[in-house]
């Protein structure tokens, strides 16, 4: 299990920039290994004023391919290779990614250092990382669209007297760990033999661009953090449905009935006059809903240990 799982808000803001709100990008570091959601127009400028340097990511997850999500891709991997990056960086984004992001990364005249995988995922698809898991399912949005669910893997605890018992030191818990089971002086020692409960994985719903959606009530079932957009408030709920979004209230509905840890509410639209109205309109319907905020960091405790 990792020993840091951090969220870091690079850009919270919707449609254009504002003075006091980038475009969309989350950066998620699970101990060595980061990640950025979405790199919106000046995304790469935010970053250098956050903890982590641009160098240090390893994969970009794009939501969908409206502007205010993507642009700022360009910018990012062109600054990676003035600054003499050397490390492969991988692209994921939905269907029709692979023919968008080519034709991006052939815009203009300059050179790489490094080389770029990109990678088209299907709905439902499952990205296997260091220690973590990144799954897809489909946003209800007007262009093909990812909701996108982060997953640490869960680790088994070791009950010491268990182990003591079966003559199993802490070289041999190490290999069960790994192959699930080992041969000690011909009999096979499991992993359930010695294990005292299991301390589950931390986990990050980042919605994208959404209407309410049914299925994220499953999606995001017990998440720790769960990212949505929220546009709006309720008072124009028709108007923002329309275009593929979702409003404070009907965010705070689906992390009450997901079971959500906290809310954090995400994509405010330039239009809306304070975003303390969204804030309290969410928190009558869900108590541990907070507001994002351009370059907020949050680092997420280690989860409950379930014993059985």
């Amino acid at each position: 299990m990792a020993s840091l799982f951090r969220i870091t808000f690079i850009g919270t803001g919707g449609s254009w920039p504002q003075p006091g709100r980038a475009m969309p990008s989350v950066m998620i570091q699970v101990d060595e290994t980061v990640c950025l959601f979405d790199c919106g127009e000046g995304s790469q400028k935010q970053i250098m004023k956050s903890p982590t340097s641009f160098m240090k990511i390893d994969h970009i997850f794009i939501s969908h391919f409206h502007g205010d999500h993507f642009l700022g891709i360009l910018g990012l991997i062109q600054s990676m290779s003035f600054n003499g990056r050397e490390k492969e960086l991988h692209v994921y984004g939905p269907p029709g990614a692979i023919s968008i992001l080519t034709r991006a990364f052939n815009v203009g005249y300059y050179s790489l250092t490094y080389n770029i995988k990109i990678h088209e995922l299907q709905y439902d698809s499952t990205v296997s990382l260091n220690g973590f898991k990144v799954r897809t399912m489909k946003a209800d949005h007007p262009v093909p669209a990812f909701s996108y669910r982060i997953d640490e893997d869960d680790l088994v605890k070791i009950d010491p007297a268990r182990a003591s018992a079966l003559g199993i030191d802490s070289r041999l818990i190490e290999r069960i760990r790994d192959s699930g089971q080992i041969e000690v002086h011909g009999r096979t020692i499991r992993l359930e033999d010695i294990q005292g409960g299991v301390r589950k994985g931390r986990s990050v719903v980042y919605s994208g661009d959404t209407r309410p959606n049914p299925a994220m009530v499953e999606f995001a079932s017990r998440c720790s953090v769960l990212i949505h957009d929220t546009t709006t408030d309720s008072s124009l709920e028709p108007k923002v449905n329309e275009f593929g979004h979702t409003s404070s209230r009907q965010a705070a509905g689906i992390a009450r009935d997901a079971g959500a840890g906290k809310l954090f509410l995400y994509h405010f639209s330039p239009r809306i006059d304070s975003a303390e109205t969204l804030l309290n309109e969410s928190r009558s319907i869900f108590p541990e809903s907070y507001l994002s905020e351009d370059l907020m960091v949050v680092e997420i405790q280690k989860g409950e240990v379930l014993t059985g």
